[in-house]
């Protein structure tokens, strides 16, 4: 599984109680209890990322940017809702809500100057944290009675990045569809997300990355659906131009990044088709050499294309070896849309259609 390289957290985080709605700045490494239903059973556990640039603007003052990030606080929503009772629906806090508490008072707060000032300089990649827990000490397994919003901010140089190898790894499920949890960003999903890639070691030692398949492995395994990577949503790029995006779904998350970059690939001139695809066409077109690149699609890491994926069998044996194709025209552009999508953060490119570029002078 990918992580993070030079990553350094501000000193400060957020807390939020959300039954009294009170909002309270707390150190970097303020604790939760030992015992708590978050802790054991990841119940109320959902989390966000959230990539934002930090500049100096014409006035010299100091300038956060943010993508489309109002989808993220409402992808967060989502997740709240889920870990709480229908009786609890009252406290979800709304998208202004969670703006004025996130960018207003946490980031501008005094103590957080310094970080922002250096991040600033350096012009480094941000990564917003939020997170969720419930902050009665209790073992009880039930809804939580405590509920917070917590948060903290880093800076990071990099994230999986190019080139990575990936696999195929058919017989485990990160979630399962019926349970609604695989489109949230839930702590219960991402155990099977490291053993997938622990599996995908197995096959080879430098792999960095696992692609699932859907939740039916009783299926032939030419028939399963491609879902998406261990941490991350996939595109795949194939020799007639065509780049294809697996279709939000129950085990598919609904990835802000990925909707940004293909309305950037269609702007390019890019032919994007929304739709499911088989492991069977994947296998086929690989072995036809048909298939340019595959890539890994999220937050952290922008766009990062696979240069050898192994595709596997039914017993988990390697069937083929696909190389990426980095010669063809249209491997090279989605490079220039990752690009570009960084570059709108940083205000040397314009946001394409359905593109929202949030700006707050702190």
């Amino acid at each position: 599984m990918a992580k993070f390289e030079g990553i350094f957290w501000a000193d400060k985080q957020m807390r939020y109680g959300l039954p009294q709605k009170e909002y309270e700045l707390l150190d970097g490494d303020a604790r939760v209890f030992a015992v708590s239903r978050s802790v054991h059973y990841a119940l109320f556990l959902a989390f966000e990322g959230i990539r934002f640039f930090c500049r100096k603007n014409a006035e010299g003052r100091l300038e956060v940017t943010f993508l489309n990030w109002h989808k993220n606080l409402e992808r967060l929503q989502r997740g709240i809702a889920f870990n709480l009772s229908e009786e609890q629906a009252a406290l979800i806090p709304s998208v202004e809500e969670m703006e004025q508490m996130f960018v207003h008072r946490y980031f501008a707060d005094p103590s957080m100057k310094g970080f922002f000032e250096e991040m600033a300089a350096l012009g480094a990649q941000g990564y917003l944290r939020p997170f969720t827990v419930d902050e009665e000490r209790s073992i009880g397994v039930t809804f939580p009675n405590l509920p917070s919003l917590r948060a903290a901010v880093s800076r990071y140089d990099r994230y999986l990045g190019e080139p990575f190898c990936g696999v195929v790894v058919p017989n485990l499920v990160r979630a399962v569809g019926v349970n609604k949890t695989g489109c949230l960003k839930l702590g219960i999903n991402y155990v099977m997300s490291i053993k997938a890639v622990q599996a995908a070691r197995r096959v080879t030692p430098d792999a960095a990355a696992a692609l699932f398949l859907d939740d039916h492995p009783g299926a032939r395994i030419e028939d399963r659906r491609i879902t998406e990577w261990d941490s991350s949503c996939c595109l795949f790029a194939f020799a007639d131009g065509t780049v294809v995006k697996i279709p939000e779904h129950d085990l598919i998350l609904p990835s802000v990044t990925i909707q940004g970059i293909t309305a950037i690939l269609r702007d390019m001139g890019v032919h994007v088709e929304e739709r499911h695809m088989t492991y069977g066409e994947l296998m086929t077109r690989a072995d036809a050499g048909e298939l340019v690149a595959v890539s890994s699609v999220g937050t952290a890491g922008i766009l990062n294309r696979c240069q050898k994926l192994h595709l596997v069998d039914g017993e988990g044996k390697v069937a083929l070896i696909h190389e990426a194709d980095e010669k063809h025209p249209v491997y090279a552009k989605l490079a220039e849309a990752r690009e570009y999508y960084w570059n709108i953060y940083k205000g040397s490119a314009k946001p394409v259609t359905g593109m929202t570029l949030y700006k707050y002078a702190l």
